[in-house]
């Protein structure tokens, strides 16, 4: 991708701009949702990412994915309003208390065979999923939903959110564990299989199953081997996987057609301002009159 292919033969910045509200601005609305507490904010801040684009445009390299240049500022516009409303959330559940070993339950959807869950089990556990994601501090809700919600690759993550992958996989890992303790929280349970392996092989399982979700999960033909799973395991992996899912079904892909007129209309009127403050004369002070010929003898 160029900056090229988005400039248009006008010069005008606003009308580069514009292209990208109808590319990304579904995506962008989408994550909005996600990461905001309300609909007014998240229009807010859709609005304010490409105003901000346009302010910025100059510094947009030409070789990179204007997605993530977009997805980059829309990380930074949320973290901003976070701590204008009260400070950065920084809550963070020991991840020993997240860990499965030594839960006595599986959820019965998860135990049940392939094929034959419950519908309504199956549903109830995804709004679950869907609901805690809005409570997760911001660390975890950033990654997980520009991840899972919208699809972007964990480099592709890190590259918007400036961290190293390394720390972008442990929040992921960390945020799916958080959201299937909320999800198997009131669902219906059966009595969780014995496990037949040390701790550590489930630590290394688990591990291995989390890198496959990294890369895309079932979805994507990801699967940790079976043959090397034991019952257990395979529920708690199934439990993951809905968590997966449940995110992967939040992205709407749609937005009003009312915000849509409201950004464009506001990158003119941004340009617009921009150009007269830089064709305006500055005003200043006048220039000193020389002293005369008589005062200087």
């Amino acid at each position: 991708m160029i900056r090229g292919a988005f400039v248009g033969d006008s010069g005008s910045v606003s009308a580069s701009v514009a292209p990208l509200v109808d590319r990304y601005g579904p995506r962008l609305h989408a994550l909005a949702m996600r990461l905001c507490r309300n609909k007014a904010d998240a229009e807010d801040m859709v609005q304010d990412v490409f105003v901000q684009a346009l302010r910025k445009w100059h510094t947009f390299r030409g070789e990179a994915d204007p997605g993530t240049w977009l997805y980059a500022i829309a990380a930074r516009s949320c973290k901003a309003r976070t701590r204008r409303k009260g400070g950065t959330d920084a809550r963070q559940v020991p991840a020993s208390q997240l860990m499965p070993w030594r839960e006595t339950t599986v959820m019965e959807v998860a135990a049940a065979p392939e094929g034959e869950e419950d519908a309504g089990e199956r549903t109830e556990a995804i709004e679950r999923v869907r609901s805690e994601i809005a409570r997760l501090p911001e660390h975890l809700r950033i990654p997980i939903v520009m991840k899972e919600v919208l699809g972007l690759s964990v480099e592709d993550t890190a590259a918007a959110l400036g961290l190293a992958e390394s720390t972008v996989k442990t929040r992921l890992h960390r945020a799916r564990l958080a959201l299937r303790k909320a999800m198997i929280t009131k669902a219906a349970a059966v009595e969780a299989p014995a496990p037949i392996f040390e701790k550590q092989v489930c630590l290394d399982l688990l591990k291995a199953k989390m890198e496959a979700m990294d890369r895309g999960g079932v979805a994507a033909g990801e699967r940790v081997p079976q043959a090397e799973v034991c019952a257990r395991c395979r529920a708690v992996f199934r439990e993951l996987d809905l968590v997966q899912d449940a995110c992967a079904g939040m992205d709407g892909g749609v937005m009003p057609a009312a915000l849509r007129t409201k950004i464009l209309r506001a990158l003119r009127e941004r340009e617009s301002a921009e150009r007269s403050e830089r064709t305006s004369p500055r005003r200043g002070r006048k220039p000193v009159a020389g002293r005369s010929a008589r005062e200087r003898a």
